[in-house]
């Protein structure tokens, strides 16, 4: 089996171990920073009682709701997204070969989407009450899924041309779709919510969402783990896959669905929120070398961390109005991203 042979900068282990300290420092603060002024102590206090079940004074009844049912809920399941976006985009750029493919470039978020507004805007599923986006808009993800294979596939098998061509081809005509719905829609505020779906928010997230986000990002992290090397040959091409016993046709294969799952799962809870995907790869190659065996520790880290500070500054910025996490993430992202490639502008496909 092939191993990557790229020297890496930082040592794996204790880079991973400050970012796991930095992810639980950053959670820390996800809970104590808002739009609501809550005293630190006050914080800490309500999370003990929360972890311990203990009680709080019937004053604290509002405050201690804030914290332990709004806004740690909403941190972990940010954390969760976040490590699911960018250990999935490792997993595409692998799969397409393109340093350009991100979670999304396989048209499953916007196919995702098209359920979503399907309840925002025209009510369906709504015999399912809380749980009919999350569901609508899984199954949609699904549907898109099944239709993105289906066309690209070919008597050779899934090729990565032929999947960012498909995928990109059908992301197209789920938008339109989309957008036909938002501009019937018959509510103003249905509108902004679609929007604000799609542009990515963690407003509504749920204790009862995280359970199942969190076992499906774990799980794919886990297969892409075991896949490391295997994803290492496949990056070097499909000749080099084949001879080293890594049939690349049954790998991407195995790599859509997992990848499909994932992207379904956590667009599902948080909408459709980009750059994740498309820029942590990228950095943590640059500063652990391109073994993928090393990438997938520290990529789902560092997104775990950038997704729950993106979403702090889109509830600070404009408080009490909330931004979409997904604006956030674009505005902080394109000027890194551009730094980044003018200053490693070989790990972005120069020279």
């Amino acid at each position: 089996m092939l191993r990557s042979t790229a020297p890496s900068r930082i040592p794996v282990l204790p880079l991973g171990l400050g970012l796991a300290l930095l992810l639980a420092a950053s959670l820390v603060c996800g809970v104590g920073l808002g739009a609501s002024d809550i005293d630190w102590a006050d914080t800490f206090r309500f999370l003990w009682a929360g972890l311990t079940g203990g009680t709080v004074a019937a004053a604290d009844a509002a405050p201690y709701t804030i914290v332990w049912e709004i806004r740690l809920p909403r941190v972990l399941l940010g954390a969760v997204v976040g490590a699911g976006l960018a250990g999935v985009g490792v997993a595409v750029q692998a799969m397409v070969r393109n340093a350009l493919a991100d979670p999304f470039v396989l048209g499953i978020s916007s196919g995702a989407a098209v359920g979503a507004n399907a309840v925002i805007l025209l009510g369906a599923f709504a015999g399912l009450g809380v749980w009919a986006l999350s569901v609508s808009a899984f199954v949609s993800a699904l549907a898109a899924m099944v239709l993105v294979y289906a066309v690209a596939r070919s008597p050779h098998g899934l090729t990565p041309l032929r999947l960012i061509l498909t995928g990109t081809a059908l992301a197209y005509g789920f938008e339109a779709l989309t957008t036909v719905m938002v501009f019937g829609a018959a509510r103003g505020e249905a509108a902004r919510s679609a929007m604000m779906w799609l542009l990515g928010s963690l407003g509504g997230a749920t204790w009862a969402q995280l359970p199942i986000a969190a076992v499906t990002v774990a799980a794919g992290w886990a297969w892409l783990r075991w896949r490391a090397e295997a994803l290492n040959a496949l990056a070097m091409g499909d000749e080099t896959s084949a001879a080293l016993g890594v049939p690349p046709s049954r790998l991407r294969r195995e790599l859509f669905l997992v990848t499909a799952a994932v992207t379904g799962t956590v667009v599902a809870v948080s909408g459709a929120i980009g750059f994740v995907g498309l820029m942590v790869p990228h950095v943590v190659r640059m500063v652990v070398g391109a073994d993928h065996r090393r990438v997938l520790v520290i990529a789902p880290l560092v997104g775990a961390v950038l997704l729950v500070w993106a979403d702090v500054l889109s509830r600070l910025l404009l408080a009490p109005t909330e931004l979409p996490v997904g604006v956030v993430t674009a505005v902080v992202g394109v000027p890194a991203f551009v730094l980044l490639m003018r200053r490693g502008g070989h790990a972005f496909g120069g020279r």
